[in-house]
C-alpha cells in the first residue's frame, strides 16, 4: 500500500513540476514578446485594422481561386456522371449529376457574393458618404 502512495505521489510531482515548467515557458515568452513589439515603434489600433483588412483580403482572394477551381472539378465530376447515367441508368440516380452540376454553380458564384457580401457589408462608398456629412465619422476627424 505504501509504494501504491509513493507512486501516485511521484506521479503527480512530475505532473506539477512540468505544468510549472509549460506556465514558465509561457510567461518567458509573454515578456519577450513584450518586448520585441514594444522596440517596433508601437502598432495603434488603425495599424492592426490595416493588418486585418490585408490579410482577410488574401483570404478572400484564396477562397475566390479555391472556389472556381473546385467549380470547375464538380461540374466535370457531374458530366461524367450524366455520362454514366446515360450509360447503366439502373446503377447511377439521375439525381447526383444533377445535385453535382448545382454544387458547380454555387461554387463558380461564390466568389462574386463574395465580393457583393463585402461591399454590402463594410460598404465601398464610406469615404464619399463621410465627406458629404452623411454616415460615420473617422476617428481622425474628430
Amino acid at each position: 500500500m505504501n509504494s501504491k502512495t509513493q507512486t501516485q505521489n511521484s506521479t503527480t510531482l512530475k505532473s506539477m513540476l512540468s505544468l510549472c515548467g509549460y506556465f514558465g515557458i509561457l510567461v518567458a515568452l509573454y515578456c519577450v514578446s513584450d518586448f520585441v513589439f514594444a522596440s517596433g515603434g508601437g502598432q495603434d489600433l488603425g495599424k492592426v485594422a490595416e493588418n486585418i483588412t490585408g490579410t482577410m483580403t488574401s483570404v478572400a482572394k484564396l477562397i475566390t481561386a479555391a472556389s472556381y477551381v473546385a467549380g470547375v472539378g464538380f461540374a466535370l465530376m457531374g458530366m461524367l456522371k450524366f455520362k454514366a447515367h446515360k450509360d447503366n441508368p439502373t446503377q447511377v440516380p439521375l439525381s447526383q449529376p444533377i445535385v453535382l452540376l448545382a454544387i458547380a454553380a454555387g461554387l463558380v458564384f461564390l466568389p462574386s457574393l463574395i465580393t457583393t457580401t463585402g461591399s454590402t457589408v463594410f460598404g465601398s462608398g464610406m469615404q464619399n458618404a463621410d465627406s458629404k456629412g452623411g454616415g460615420v465619422k473617422g476617428l481622425e476627424g474628430g
